[in-house]
């Protein structure tokens, strides 16, 4: 049996992921909050060339789909569920892939349950866009909830990379988050700490000490390399940072590093 796929949510993710898995052989539609606006019209028609369905609206995306993909940004993640839980179908799989706090997947978990669909979180832990759709589509996904690994027995064969993992939902998202900290915070030191050394000139000097504290790590290559990610990416980081705030805050370790962190991949993100 082809397989349905609905995506909530069109944008760079959805369309590559769209794309890959129509031509892996599975039925997909999209909607998007900016269908039939005119900055949708060139994306529109790139689905329809390909074969996408475009839905009237997420409802109509969702209607006889086996997997509904929610892939907004992750401040509207809980928002979509909430949506969803008016129209979603006993059978149907909710796949929520949005960088989101663990209690904004555990809180969009307990409002779909009542529909009878199965609510599956999803930590992407890679980044999506690369070379080919095996690369792809084979992003590492860590899968949350009781059903998990039946998503990732649906998927998988069509060349998705989830990985179920135990235990309950918000634990996937965690470790995602978690991880972010880190990897979103370094990228953000790196980058007020090598434009405030070229203002004042000393960028050779300061690489040359972290060189010595931090052998084996090129410090200037991997500045020039974080700043690049931040300027594609950074919107979209930064509304993940402010979902590890929450995370933060959540559990009593205050929000202020997160809000900061989300501030700087704000601030240098390229205006697109």
């Amino acid at each position: 049996m082809t397989l349905k796929i609905a995506f909530i949510g069109y944008g760079e993710v959805g369309q590559i992921w769209g794309g890959d898995l129509r031509a892996a052989g599975a039925e997909v539609a999209s909607y998007d909050i900016i269908f039939g606006t005119p900055e949708a019209e060139e994306r529109i028609a790139r689905a329809a060339d390909i074969g996408l369905r475009i839905a009237a609206s997420a409802a109509d995306a969702a209607t006889g789909a086996d997997v509904v993909i929610s892939a907004v940004t992750a401040d509207q993640a809980r928002a979509v569920a909430d949506e969803a839980a008016g129209y979603l179908k006993p059978g149907q799989r909710f796949f929520c892939i949005n960088s989101a706090a663990p209690g904004t997947k555990i809180a969009s978990a307990e409002v779909i349950a009542p529909t009878g669909a199965d609510f599956v979180e999803g930590a992407v832990m890679a980044t999506v866009p690369g070379k080919g759709p095996k690369r792809r589509l084979g992003a590492p996904i860590l899968g949350g909830g009781a059903a998990a690994p039946a998503l990732a027995s649906a998927l998988n064969p069509l060349g998705m990379n989830i990985t179920p993992v135990e235990g309950p939902t918000g634990r996937a998202s965690a470790m995602k988050l978690c991880r972010s900290i880190m990897i979103k915070g370094l990228e953000a030191m790196l980058i007020q700490c090598r434009d405030s050394a070229r203002h004042w000139d000393v960028e050779d000097e300061v690489f040359a000490s972290l060189a010595r504290s931090y052998p084996g790590m090129d410090w200037p290559d991997m500045a020039e390399r974080m700043r690049g990610r931040v300027e594609l990416h950074g919107r979209r980081r930064s509304a993940e940072m402010r979902e590890a705030a929450a995370m933060t805050g959540a559990i009593g370790l205050g929000d202020s590093l997160c809000h900061g962190i989300a501030d700087v991949q704000a601030a240098f993100a390229r205006k697109r």
